[in-house]
């Protein structure tokens, strides 16, 4: 089994002390931080993505799976800075203003930053401001809004009326997601795409920022 593929194996089983090993091994034998990242980190959690998707692992093998990755980042970090190498987008992901739930939020962040894209997670309870203020102080392509409540569903709106208003709607995308939310709501509300779960996230992002 070559490294890369031993980095994608150790990811998908959450060896996070082998995935940091491993990845500042690949950097001491002189490989390209941006090939350890597609080949290996952005392969092992793709994997995670599809088996996740088709319910052969479930939310714990997808954390403990997502820690791993961090680890190997937190290595892989500096030297993709250092030479350069730009993330599929930006997105600036948060639970909507009334919903202080984050689980759902968080597996999100963490596959999307699995796929390569760079992520500013803004918490919980996030109001218009605190979206259009995140956009426009990093430059994000994508917006990510998160609701687990019926009651707090209805705050999505109001946050894209607002960026509607406040003269950024033309530089990004708006993704909606949560256990209430449906396609037919994702339409009404304006929004660019709607994703039921985490892995179909992954993909929608890919999708709206290609």
């Amino acid at each position: 089994m070559e490294i890369y593929e031993q980095i994608a194996d150790a990811i998908y089983k959450g060896k996070h002390q082998d995935v940091r090993q491993l990845v500042e091994q690949c950097l001491n034998e002189g490989k390209s931080a941006s090939d350890v990242l597609t080949n290996g980190l952005v392969a092992g959690m793709g994997k995670v993505g599809c088996d996740f998707k088709e319910n052969v692992i479930f939310i714990p093998e997808v954390l403990i799976a997502a820690k791993a990755m961090k680890a190997g980042m937190e290595v892989l970090r500096p030297k993709l800075v250092e030479t350069g190498v730009q993330p599929v987008a930006k997105a600036v992901i948060g639970t909507v203003a009334g919903d202080l739930h984050d689980i759902g939020k968080n597996l999100v962040s963490m596959m999307l930053e699995g796929a390569g894209f760079e992520v500013i997670d803004i918490g919980v309870d996030c109001s218009e401001e605190k979206y259009i203020n995140a956009v426009k102080e990093h430059q994000a392509q994508l917006v990510g809004l998160s609701a687990m409540l019926t009651t707090t569903m209805t705050a999505m709106q109001r946050i894209i009326k607002a960026i509607d208003a406040s003269g950024i709607r033309g530089q990004i995308k708006i993704m909606v997601g949560g256990a209430p939310l449906s396609q037919k709501y994702a339409d009404e509300i304006g929004a660019d795409a709607y994703a039921p779960d985490a892995a179909s996230a992954v993909e929608k992002a890919k999708e709206l920022v290609a």
